[in-house]
């Protein structure tokens, strides 16, 4: 087991940016920082580039048409989102993650055997193709496009059993929108009852006022893909990890559920994933959020760090990219 490097608090000295972000600056990180805005066509365009630095903002431009109050996607920086809000329910007392979901299309067969806890960690046996180019092959596409669009966890949730829950990691989506229908189900009221309970308990207390959650017919929350808000509350959200879920005084997540994120679950040389949290695979105290197209919320604790990228790079170009940021972090 890795040891978990502690959190670091938010300096006395600096206001919390539920309202407006304290900033400063460091000379030597605009240099490094500035090159991920010079980047060739195949290496894709940066949209937005925040970096944080002991709660205060020390970097922040855009290009490409983009500017501070232009929304970005989440992709699957959303996932994270999604671990939040299991985190505040399991606070309420509403969720226990070692229980077994509580699907309905699981009650008679293996799968009524699968907990909430796998489907954070990515281990629940279930087959899902996550593919973003091969819409043949793929379960992602059919699932936000096609067939699946108007109920995602329904389409999830039909996806047969491959596995013994929890022996397996594989990356899916469909986990998310299982995880997002259930949400649904405990909250209650359907799509409005979800975005309430989100701006009440998540976005508001933060300051996230631009954080705009995409639902499908259902009135499920596309937790695995769509939400979209600034970069600025991207960062929110990041330094709300990196401050153990406590905002201003007051605990948003459950004490212990950012350590549970980034706990490893699956770890090799190229991929370490937590509970719906990525982390760096040769320094696992870093953790981040991140998307398709390169869009990362990453969170480096020995620093006090949050950096937000929102983008389009394909994930072929993408070690370049996460190089960057950490050289970002490493000018610091």
């Amino acid at each position: 087991m890795h040891p978990l490097i502690s959190l670091p608090r938010q300096p006395s000295n600096v206001d919390w940016p539920t309202e407006h972000w304290a900033r400063s600056s460091l000379a030597q990180v605009s240099p490094v920082a500035d090159q991920l805005f010079d980047l060739t066509p195949a290496q894709g365009v940066t949209y937005g580039l925040l970096v944080v630095k002991s709660g205060e903002l020390i970097y922040e431009r855009y290009d490409a048409g983009a500017n501070p109050i232009y929304l970005q996607y989440s992709w699957s920086m959303g996932k994270s989102i999604v671990q939040a809000l299991v985190g505040i329910l399991v606070k309420q007392g509403k969720l226990d993650i070692n229980a077994v979901a509580d699907v309905p299309e699981w009650q008679n067969d293996s799968r009524k055997e699968i907990t909430l806890d796998q489907l954070l960690r990515m281990s629940s046996g279930l087959k899902f193709n996550e593919d973003y180019v091969d819409g043949a092959a793929s379960d992602v596409i059919p699932m936000l496009q096609f067939e699946g669009r108007h109920d995602t966890g329904a389409f999830a949730a039909n996806m047969p059993l491959v596995h013994e829950p929890g022996s397996t990691w594989s990356y899916a989506s469909g986990s998310t929108n299982i995880i997002c229908r259930i949400l649904k189900e405990v909250v209650g009221g359907g799509a409005s009852g979800m975005l309430r309970f989100m701006n009440d308990e998540l976005f508001e207390p933060i300051g996230m006022r631009t954080a705009t959650p995409k639902f499908d017919t259902s009135g499920t929350f596309i937790g695995s893909s769509f939400l979209f808000a600034t970069p600025q509350d991207f960062a929110r959200f990041g330094l709300l990890y990196l401050r153990d879920g406590v905002w201003d005084g007051k605990e948003i997540l459950p004490k212990g559920w950012v350590d549970y994120a980034r706990t490893p679950t699956y770890h090799d040389n190229e991929y370490a994933y937590g509970a719906h949290w990525w982390q760096r695979p040769d320094n696992l105290d870093w953790f981040y959020c991140g998307g398709y197209d390169g869009q990362r919320i990453l969170c480096v604790p020995d620093k006090d760090v949050v950096i937000v990228r929102c983008g389009r790079t394909t994930i072929d170009e993408m070690p370049y990219i996460s190089e960057k940021l950490y050289e970002i972090v490493g000018s610091i």
